[in-house]
């Protein structure tokens, strides 16, 4: 393995610059190198962050109907259209209260991988089906910030960019140590470029919103 690829593979290889965390242990658990623990720190936080202050401007809306988020900068970058519609309240409770509960166990788990806790096979399932969830809502509510309600929301882009990061480095993670089962040519691909499905799914995003809201890009040149 060549020094770059080595270097490649710092969010998801536990050989021994790692401690051995990733090691598989007696009792069938694993753990995880330092990289992809605080990996789980960071992209919790930013989640935590996004959801708390999406929180605080809904409850200020719902007190106030004029009150105007700090992160309305726009038509189109206009938080408070985005929380005042229909799709922030999907379950009857206002969305980012999920990521209130969910996102701080992310960063538990992350805490805990760093002190060099390990977990077994249905453990990292389960995470990584949590994290697949959270990924596809996300993306529903992305579609639904383009074509439906037509605005966009700053921080509910921070916490789309959080959890694809989040779902993408978690499945990378379980398919190096064999909790998700694949070729293994596949898996030596995805190691090896574990970069481009992350930076394409961003870019193709950026692409989506820039076409969705080109006509009104045009009126800022």
């Amino acid at each position: 393995m060549t020094s770059s690829t080595a270097t490649v593979h710092q969010l998801t290889t536990t050989d021994r610059e790692s401690g051995g965390r990733g090691e598989l242990t007696s009792d069938g658990a694993i753990g995880a190198s330092r990289a992809f623990a605080w990996m789980l720190i960071v992209t919790g936080a930013l989640g935590i962050l996004a959801s708390f202050v999406i929180t605080i401007d809904k409850i200020e809306l719902l007190k106030n109907a004029n009150f105007s988020p700090a992160c309305n900068l726009s038509p189109v970058v206009s938080c408070s259209s985005v929380m005042s519609s229909d799709q922030a309240v999907v379950f009857g409770f206002p969305n980012p209260l999920i990521g209130l509960l969910a996102y701080p166990v992310v960063v538990a788990i992350g805490v805990a991988l760093l002190a060099g806790a390990r977990y077994r096979r249905w453990f990292w399932l389960g995470l990584n089906a949590g994290a697949l969830l959270g990924v596809a809502f996300c993306m529903w509510l992305m579609t639904q910030a383009l074509y439906e309600i037509g605005a966009l929301c700053l921080w509910c882009c921070l916490a789309w960019a959080a959890t694809i990061a989040l779902f993408w480095y978690t499945t990378v993670h379980n398919l190096r140590h064999g909790i998700i089962r694949a070729p293994r040519a596949l898996v030596a691909g995805v190691l090896e470029f574990h970069w481009v499905a992350p930076i394409t799914w961003y870019l193709t995003i950026v692409m989506l919103i820039g076409t969705r809201f080109w006509s009104y890009w045009q009126t800022l040149i």
